[in-house]
């Protein structure tokens, strides 16, 4: 019998990551008071501390966006062609 994953709210983490930082109880108290293993209370801690700067970068991950988007747009094109050209061989050889 396999084990399921559990899926928190990321409203539940922020609130699980706030109390860590605080300091006032040990990861292992925090885990207790919400049902999670130690461990968790760690890794979402280093997740938010490790990818926080980027919460406030808006501008730039904005811009990472537009240019994905862009990319995106760009090869969805060629691929547009590249069936259209298919599409028109295929019809010469039927």
């Amino acid at each position: 019998m396999g084990k399921s994953t559990r899926r928190y709210s990321a409203k539940l983490k922020f609130q699980v990551v706030l109390e860590a930082l605080r300091g006032e109880k040990t990861p292992g108290q925090i885990a207790k008071a919400y049902g999670i293993h130690p461990n968790t209370v760690g890794l979402w801690k280093h997740m938010l501390l490790e990818r926080g700067p980027a919460i406030f970068d808006g501008a730039s991950g904005r811009r990472d966006s537009e240019q994905r988007i862009a990319d995106l747009e760009q090869l969805l094109g060629k691929k547009e062609v590249e069936i259209a050209l298919l599409k028109n061989f295929l019809g010469r050889s039927a």
